[in-house]
């Protein structure tokens, strides 16, 4: 049986007249990727942030246990000496800043007196390659895009000796090829050994990369799902998530009134539009397509 690296029991929090957290109850096990779903408010971020000192101990109800000890952590600081470090949605990285001063922000290499550029850059440039990143650890932030950014937190997590990853709505701004080598990382770090807990809303990567799933829902656990024995299909994550089984995920709409064909597209047409100061759009049709009058069309390459 696989050893509990980490338990959460009976966490409460509550905010001036609202209850964030009630009894919330979790339970992960070392080596596993495990998912947080719910609802927009239903919790997720807040259980995290007890979690990772965000929400110092005293602020809260219920005790956490990493690593059969109860810890008490009242900042950030101290849950990232136990290996527990977090990656806010948000990403906490300084636009003008390398990405080398960026990873040892606040743990610089080299002595009070002193920052060790060398062993700060060598050590950056080590983490960058173990996250996949080509890029110098001495080039700007700015000059990278939001999914080498999210590499850069990873790989700035990873300087910090993780042993729990927190992810926080990872691919939120990602386009889907930076999505799925990031869901990918999280996959080759489980072979390696490493924990990882996912809070996100795209189901489908949920499914993919999860071992297990807990679900939230008003601030208190609802379930947990294991891919080994239960269905992890979207429906029926979803009918965790509101209480109810969806049986009309996208309902019709009877009453829509359709208009005249004003414009169609056939097999081999090519249409340009030319709108918004001149820039154009070239779409080469490949299925009929019909426009009728408020249609709305959506271009995408």
């Amino acid at each position: 049986m696989a050893k509990i690296l980490l338990e959460m029991k009976n966490i409460t929090k509550t905010f001036p007249g609202v209850k964030a957290l009630d009894n919330v109850n979790l339970q992960v096990e070392e080596g596993e990727i495990h998912a947080l779903v719910g609802e927009n408010g239903a919790g997720k971020s807040t259980l995290m942030n007890v979690l990772s000192g965000i929400y110092p101990y005293g602020t809260y109800d219920g005790n956490i246990i990493y690593n059969g000890e109860i810890c008490k952590f009242n900042t950030i600081k101290d849950s990232e000496e136990k290996g527990i470090v977090i990656i806010h949605q948000e990403l906490a990285l300084i636009p003008y800043m390398t990405i080398g001063e960026n990873m040892y922000l606040g743990n610089e290499r080299g002595s009070s007196l002193s920052i060790n550029w060398n062993e700060t850059y060598g050590e950056a440039d080590k983490y960058l390659k173990i996250v996949g990143l080509e890029e110098s650890s001495r080039t700007l932030i700015k000059d990278i895009g939001v999914g080498k950014q999210q590499l850069v937190e990873i790989a700035k997590a990873l300087a910090k000796n993780a042993k729990l990853l927190i992810l926080d709505e990872p691919t939120a701004s990602l386009n889907e090829d930076d999505s799925q080598a990031l869901l990918e990382l999280l996959l080759k770090f489980k072979k390696q050994g490493m924990t990882s807990i996912i809070i996100s809303h795209k189901l489908n990567e949920i499914s993919y990369v999860a071992d297990k799933i807990t679900v939230i829902r008003d601030g208190s656990t609802i379930e947990t799902l294991d891919k080994k024995k239960d269905d992890f299909s979207e429906q029926r994550i979803i009918q965790g998530m509101v209480g109810r089984e969806m049986t009309d995920r996208f309902p019709k709409r009877p009453d829509v009134k359709i208009g005249d064909v004003s414009m169609e597209v056939k097999p081999g047409d090519k249409v340009v539009f030319s709108k918004y100061g001149g820039t154009e759009i070239k779409y080469q049709g490949e299925e009929y397509t019909i426009m009728r009058q408020d249609d709305i069309l959506a271009v995408v390459e």
